[in-house]
């Protein structure tokens, strides 16, 4: 990544201070949206550290309950180890934990997210109707009481969910279980229990570009056992601000990437799809990511906190797309003083195979539907990957078997 000394002495007109004048744009930037701001922290009340020291606490028949955060496969063993009627009890003294808990069955987790969404549900319809709060807090408790009902609806497969601060949340589109493709969809900015799906322009949200990917990957490939997540399971950065411009939610959201990915099935083959704020969870968690993971695809992206793209995995395979009316493309690819994310993953030298980002438009519209960006995911999502549109010039496909 590009330092000061590396800068040298820019003269005008030359690169370095052309990457110098954009960077002190950003620095403007950061400090009319948000370079002061106070974040507010997950503290020990909230519901999901209540119930996990609850579980730390708790016991099944006599005997301790485990670590929740151990590893997938001996928490998956353990799990494998009770009876259905052990599962079961914890499923409803610790909706939150087990729906949360990496390793265990998804069809378990399902179950166990659609009990906490419906306590959660009836929180925040009492607390709609609590005259201690401002009107806007109970608007805010209308919009999260809504959202919760909508992800109860129908035969919706909540992989994770936490009603804590912001919330956070992860679907499965298909049979996760039996899946011998996985593709995870892991968002930008501004991603949180609210925006998690939107109605105006669904292909925006986290769960319409997994929607999208899903049915694509079907049209590629109907005889293949394909799954997709929408992965809104991070703290994202909340707009263009200090925290967008640093690595800081990255890192704290790859710890919780790799652990996803820990404890998908073994014999799938995993996709990471990846964009904008995304794509640096995404560079960031690639480094101790399990050989499953076959490619990792950026799209809009601002770096991956990486110099090229053999440092995510010699053995991954690395796609990049961005569209040529995204403003993406006009921050500065550097990485100065722990603010901005790195090389371009566009750039010849970054080694990353381009594809056609065709159809796309701007910055949110890579999972449209009838666009070519749309399906080239799904081609990488598939494993049909000598059949993706390259983009202008580039030869994305060689030395592909």
């Amino acid at each position: 990544m590009t330092s000061f000394s590396e800068l040298g002495s820019p003269s005008p007109g030359s690169t370095a201070w052309r990457a110098l004048l954009a960077l002190a744009v950003v620095f403007v930037l950061l400090a009319t949206t948000g370079w002061t701001a106070i974040r507010s922290h997950r503290g020990d009340s909230d519901p999901l550290s209540v119930s996990v020291n609850a579980w730390r606490h708790g016991a099944l028949d006599g005997h301790a309950l485990p670590d929740p955060y151990a590893s997938p496969r001996f928490l998956g063993r353990w799990l494998d180890s009770l009876t259905k009627a052990q599962r079961d009890r914890l499923v409803h003294r610790y909706p939150l934990v087990v729906g949360n808990l990496n390793g265990a069955p998804a069809a378990l987790r399902y179950r166990a997210n659609r009990i906490a969404l419906a306590q959660a549900r009836d929180i925040e319809r009492r607390r709609m109707h609590n005259g201690e709060l401002t009107p806007l807090g109970r608007h805010d408790a209308g919009r999260r009481m809504h959202r919760y009902e909508d992800l109860l609806s129908g035969k919706r497969q909540i992989l994770s969910f936490d009603p804590s601060g912001p919330g956070r949340a992860a679907e499965v589109f298909g049979d996760l279980a039996h899946a011998s493709r996985v593709s995870v969809v892991v968002p930008g900015v501004d991603t949180n229990i609210l925006t998690f799906q939107k109605s105006d322009r669904p292909y925006t949200a986290t769960v319409g570009m997994a929607r999208a990917l899903y049915h694509d990957e079907r049209t590629e490939a109907p005889d293949t056992r394909t799954a997709v997540i929408a992965w809104a399971d991070y703290t994202s950065p909340a707009g263009i601000g200090m925290d967008a411009a640093t690595g800081k939610l990255a890192a704290q959201g790859a710890l919780r990437l790799r652990a996803l990915v820990n404890g998908l099935p073994e014999a799938a083959r995993v996709s990471l799809m990846c964009h904008s704020y995304g794509s640096v969870v995404c560079g960031v968690a690639a480094r101790d990511l399990p050989s499953k993971v076959t490619d990792i695809a950026v799209a809009g992206s601002p770096g991956m906190r990486a110099d090229r793209a053999s440092d995510l995995g010699s053995d991954r395979r690395v796609w990049a797309m961005r569209d040529s009316g995204d403003w993406i493309q006009d921050i500065p690819h550097l990485e100065v003083g722990g603010l901005g994310h790195g090389a371009d993953p566009l750039s010849s030298g970054f080694g990353a195979r381009v594809l056609s980002a065709a159809g796309a438009e701007g910055h949110a519209g890579y999972f449209t539907p009838g666009t070519t960006s749309l399906d080239n995911f799904a081609r990488v999502g598939v494993g049909r990957v000598k059949t993706v549109s390259c983009g202008d010039g580039a030869a994305c496909t060689a030395g592909l078997s």
